[in-house]
């Protein structure tokens, strides 16, 4: 690594860093140079270590000894900050002592990711980052082959997608569905059965699904709100849902993935 002091907020070096708090400049500032922020020295080793490279790491004073052990076989620029330019750069207090600057490595083909799986969960619409990081941790956790991650869903490399996920989103194959029509078309030509869970008259319960199910399951997982469009309902073999009680309709959309998940995997 090497090691710059800087002390003024201004410094173009630190652009990359820029209010991250603004989901709006985050998105044109990212998209624009093929970036994401890794945030905290654990995430940014997990980061590395599944292969993606940083282009630069800002650091605050006390955190600089554990980064330069982090990054002591990685060349890149690491700009130690004094805790207020940390601050005023981001646009909120760093206590977790470093953010990376990391290259978003190219994502793999639908085809490709799901080659080899068994049961892989598909996110549709889903727009909050607290639950698409949850998701993937359940995926890690509850024996999901690998995501898929629909069109309309919020960035799994987003910074506080990665830090709710434990970093496992750099643990899980994963790959952004290009289009809906056609990425469902190759789930199929790979013989998967399309599980949607929702709510409907003729869904089957989740119990009752997990004794028979597919060899290959695609569990597909609808937004917050609205759930599954008509079209992504439509996609779907069957309709799958989790029987509750106490008046209660659903679960929050990560923890219907992880019940699912834990009812479907592999024993």
């Amino acid at each position: 690594m090497d090691l710059h002091i800087v002390t003024d907020p201004d410094d173009p070096r630190l652009d990359d860093y820029r209010g991250l708090t603004d989901t709006a400049l985050r998105t044109r500032t990212e998209s624009a140079n093929g970036l994401y922020i890794a945030e905290s020295a654990k995430v940014i080793e997990r980061a590395v270590a599944a292969g993606h490279r940083p282009r630069s790491v800002m650091v605050q004073r006390r955190w600089v000894d554990g980064i330069r052990l982090l990054l002591r076989d990685v060349d890149v620029p690491v700009y130690e900050v004094p805790d207020a330019v940390a601050e005023a750069v981001a646009g909120f207090d760093v206590h977790r002592g470093a953010l990376a600057a990391m290259h978003r490595p190219a994502l793999p083909a639908v085809a490709e990711i799901v080659s080899d799986a068994h049961l892989v969960l598909v996110l549709a619409g889903i727009g909050d980052h607290t639950n698409i990081g949850a998701a993937f941790r359940a995926a890690a956790g509850l024996g999901a082959d690998a995501v898929l991650v629909a069109p309309r869903c919020a960035d799994p490399l987003y910074r506080r997608s990665v830090r709710v996920s434990m970093g496992t989103v750099f643990q899980v194959p994963w790959t952004r569905m290009p289009d809906w029509d056609g990425s469902v078309t190759d789930l199929r030509a790979a013989g998967f059965e399309v599980a949607a869970l929702a709510l409907s008259e003729d869904a089957v319960s989740l119990r009752d699904y997990s004794r028979g199910r597919a060899d290959r399951v695609a569990l597909l997982m609808g937004s917050e709100g609205e759930g599954l469009s008509d079209t992504e309902l439509a996609s779907a073999d069957r309709i799958v849902t989790i029987p509750m009680r106490g008046g209660v309709d659903s679960l929050n959309v990560a923890s219907a993935a992880a019940v699912a998940l834990y009812a479907l995997a592999d024993e």
